[in-house]
């Protein structure tokens, strides 16, 4: 038995949950929503899939995203909701499985992934430890997967106060922290102003710079949403673009995972991505930019 999630802190608070109540007898497989939307995901008989789209191959499938409501009822649970960790924890507690009170971290993750944050916890996220953490999870080099697995056992065995100073914990977070404060000028110097949304264009870099990503919702207060564009590392012939309402400028109408999930990607009302190919990307790009201008509904 096997846990498949996405490398986010949703994602690894969704296998914290599943590792309490499962037998799981392999290592979490780490996969991107985009590898189950393009068909390349490995899922077989007995995995246990948390915050992805839908495979019929799996045995079990919990998610969230709008834009993944399931067309039949399957094994495990699917709501509209903050995190797909609340919706995991929801499921194995009803169960009598899990051997802790998670309450706390549940509570954390849905404020992070729902990005119900202050600007006080956007603008100094040291203040905040399970922020913090959180922006520590990311999916840059082959030392990362062995991070999260990391990430797994201490949020499972230890409270947040010790895990933040554990020493790679503490070295990640000192790394993020400075990236905050020059991905602050990169912002500024490669996001323009359509409308009422700011759209950051990194594609002139071959590694993206990276950063707090709701700084752009306090350094442009009048947008409505942003729009991130990058180059996949991985494979050069696709673009990755990320979407999100300002959570300070709550005003935008537009249902931003219905809207990607035209353009083979997904998410929630408020923030998706998808994966675009290069050579149809600038189209794609100045279309989806327009319907975010003019605000529509979709």
């Amino acid at each position: 038995m096997r846990i498949v999630t996405r490398p986010d802190f949703d994602g690894i608070v969704c296998a914290v949950f599943i590792e309490q109540s499962e037998n799981i007898t392999e290592p979490v497989k780490w996969i991107e929503p985009g590898d189950v939307q393009q068909g390349t995901a490995d899922i077989k008989d007995g995995d246990i899939m948390a915050n992805l789209p839908y495979d019929e191959r799996c045995s079990v499938w919990f998610d969230h995203h709008i834009s993944n409501v399931p067309f039949s009822k399957v094994e495990g649970s699917f709501k509209i909701a903050p995190s797909a960790a609340g919706i995991v924890y929801e499921y194995y507690k009803e169960k009598g499985l899990l051997k802790k009170n998670f309450d706390e971290l549940v509570e954390q993750t849905d404020i992070i992934d729902a990005a119900k944050l202050t600007k006080d916890q956007v603008l100094n996220p040291q203040k905040y430890p399970y922020i913090l953490l959180s922006m520590t999870v990311k999916n840059k080099d082959e030392s990362d997967p062995k991070y999260w697995n990391k990430l797994i056992s201490l949020l499972k065995d230890m409270p947040i106060k010790d895990i933040i100073e554990d020493s790679e914990v503490k070295k990640r977070a000192k790394i993020v922290l400075e990236e905050n404060i020059v991905y602050e000028k990169y912002l500024k110097e490669y996001t323009k102003i359509e409308g009422n949304i700011s759209v950051t264009d990194f594609r002139s870099f071959d590694q993206s710079p990276s950063g707090n990503r709701f700084l752009s919702y306090h350094l442009f207060p009048d947008t409505i949403a942003s729009i991130t564009i990058r180059n996949k590392v991985e494979n050069k012939n696709q673009i990755l673009l990320s979407i999100g309402k300002s959570i300070f400028n709550n005003k935008s109408n537009v249902n931003i995972g219905k809207l990607l999930s035209n353009y083979s990607g997904g998410g929630h009302d408020g923030a998706g991505g998808c994966t675009l190919n290069v050579e149809t990307a600038e189209v794609d790009i100045k279309k989806i930019i327009s319907i975010m201008v003019e605000d529509r509904e979709n």
